[in-house]
């Protein structure tokens, strides 16, 4: 299993963000089934303030590369891509033209000694 996290920023509007928070209690059946199809094990997304923070777990072999390929051609994950950009933004370190920004890892309590 691999960790990838990464980070995202939501519009600074508590209603907007209501409506994230409430749309990801069920999301679409074929936002989970696309996710799992394509090596996504677990996924959870955390949230302070505006800041979102993406923990997924996925299987070996896992390709972010493919995985995006895939997502860009099925038409309900465009879908809901575009839905979610409603209430998404960029972080300030976000490189152009993506959306969610991989984290780097500082630390590991199990590579101390």
């Amino acid at each position: 299993m691999n960790r990838q996290c990464l980070a995202l920023d939501l519009k600074d509007d508590p209603a907007l963000i209501a409506e994230y928070e409430c749309l990801h209690q069920q999301i679409w059946p074929q936002i989970s089934a696309h996710l799992r199809r394509h090596g996504v094990l677990d996924m959870q997304i955390w949230r302070l303030g505006t800041r979102l923070f993406m923990v997924m777990d996925t299987a070996p072999g896992f390709s972010t590369e493919a995985f995006a390929r895939a997502s860009a051609s099925d038409p309900k994950v465009q879908e809901w891509e575009a839905l979610m950009w409603r209430f998404q933004q960029p972080t300030p370190w976000t490189l152009p033209g993506e959306k969610w920004a991989p984290m780097v890892q500082i630390f590991s309590l199990n590579d101390s000694p």
